[in-house]
C-alpha cells in the first residue's frame, strides 16, 4: 500500500507544476504554510509559497466588529484560488466562512492543536486570591466578541479593551504596560514557541471558556475541480479531527454566525466515539451568556440541538 502510493504520488509529481501554497505574512500564517511545505515535501511534492496581504492584514486600526463583511482575513487568497494565481490556501479554520465560494472546497484539515484560550497577565498586578487571579477593575485586551463576553461572564469588573496585531505584537503591548491582561489563542502561542515566562498564564478550560469554532485547527482549501491536489492533500487529512470541527462550524452556520458573533463552540469525541459539545453564546459582547452542553452518540442533528438549545 505504501509502495503504491509513492508511485502514484511520484506520477502526480511527473505531471504537476511545483505546488503553489497562498497564505497571510504574518508570523503565524507563515508557521502554518511552512508546515504545511514540510509535509508536501516530504511526500515529494516541491512547493512555493505565495504571500497575499487580505483586509485584515491591512486594517489595523478597527476591532473585527468593526470591519464589514465576512472573511476578512481569507477573502483575498481565496480570490487568488479562484484566478489560478495558487493552487491550494492553508488557512485557520477559525477564520474561514462556514460557506466557501462557488467552486472553492475545504479539501483536508490538519491535527488540532490545544483548543483552548490562554489569559496572560503582568505578574506586577497578579491578584493571588481573584479568580483568574486578575486585579479589580483590570483592563484586559481582546478584539474579539466572544472572548470579550465570557470574561464578562466571569469578572463582571474588569475593563476590555481592543487589541489589534499579529501574537508577537499584542505581546509586546502587554509588556509595555498597554494592559494589565491579554487574551490569546494556546494554538498560535504553542506553535510559534514563545518565550513566556515573564508573564502568568492562565490556561482556560475550552469547557468552561468555550473557544472558537474550529480553534487549533488549519484548513487546506482548493478549487473543487483540481482533481490532482485534492489527491495530494488527501493524505495529509484528519478526519477525527474533521468529524468534531464539522459540528462546532455546523453550530456557527446554523447561528448564521461569524467572527463578529459572541459565539464558542467546543466538540470532542471520547474512546466511545461519543460526541460532547460545549457552546456558549451572548446577543451582543457585553450581553449575559448562554452555556450549554449536550452529549450524543451521533453527530445527526447534533449541531441543531445545540442551537434549539441555546435559542431557549
Amino acid at each position: 500500500m505504501v509502495q503504491r502510493t509513492f508511485l502514484f504520488l511520484k506520477k502526480i509529481k511527473a505531471l504537476s507544476q511545483k505546488l503553489r501554497i497562498g497564505t497571510r505574512g504574518s508570523r503565524l500564517a507563515l508557521w502554518q504554510a511552512n508546515f504545511t511545505k514540510d509535509k508536501l515535501e516530504a511526500l515529494g511534492i516541491e512547493v512555493e509559497l505565495i504571500i497575499i496581504k487580505t483586509k485584515g492584514d491591512k486594517i489595523q486600526h478597527l476591532s473585527f466588529d468593526k470591519i464589514e463583511g465576512k472573511g476578512f482575513f481569507t477573502k483575498e487568497i481565496e480570490d487568488a484560488l479562484l484566478r489560478g494565481d495558487i493552487d491550494m490556501a492553508v488557512h485557520s479554520m477559525k477564520d474561514l466562512p462556514t460557506e466557501s465560494p462557488e467552486g472553492l472546497a475545504i479539501t483536508a484539515v490538519s491535527y488540532r492543536e490545544n483548543p483552548a484560550d490562554w489569559l496572560m497577565i503582568r505578574k506586577e498586578v497578579l491578584a493571588e486570591n481573584m479568580l483568574m487571579k486578575l486585579p479589580e477593575k483590570a483592563i484586559v485586551g481582546t478584539s474579539s466578541a466572544r472572548r470579550k463576553a465570557q470574561m464578562l461572564h466571569f469578572r463582571k469588573d474588569i475593563e476590555l479593551r481592543d487589541i489589534r496585531g499579529n501574537v508577537p505584537t499584542r505581546l509586546d503591548k502587554l509588556r509595555k504596560g498597554d494592559f494589565d491582561a491579554i487574551l490569546l489563542a494556546a494554538a498560535g502561542v504553542s506553535r510559534l514557541e514563545m518565550d513566556l515566562s515573564e508573564f502568568e498564564i492562565i490556561k482556560m478550560n475550552p469547557r468552561e471558556f468555550v473557544p472558537a469554532p474550529a480553534q487549533g485547527v488549519l484548513a487546506w482549501q482548493t478549487c473543487k475541480d483540481d482533481l490532482t491536489t485534492r489527491r495530494i492533500l488527501k493524505n495529509l487529512h484528519h478526519s477525527d479531527v474533521s468529524a468534531v470541527t464539522n459540528v462546532e462550524r455546523r453550530v456557527l452556520q446554523l447561528m448564521e454566525g461569524g467572527c463578529h458573533m459572541p459565539l464558542g463552540v467546543y466538540c470532542e469525541q471520547d474512546q466511545m466515539y461519543n460526541y460532547h459539545v460545549w457552546a456558549a453564546k451572548a446577543d451582543e459582547w457585553n450581553a449575559p451568556v448562554k452555556m450549554t452542553r449536550i452529549s450524543s452518540s451521533t453527530s445527526h442533528q447534533l449541531a441543531e440541538e445545540v442551537v434549539k438549545k441555546l435559542s431557549e
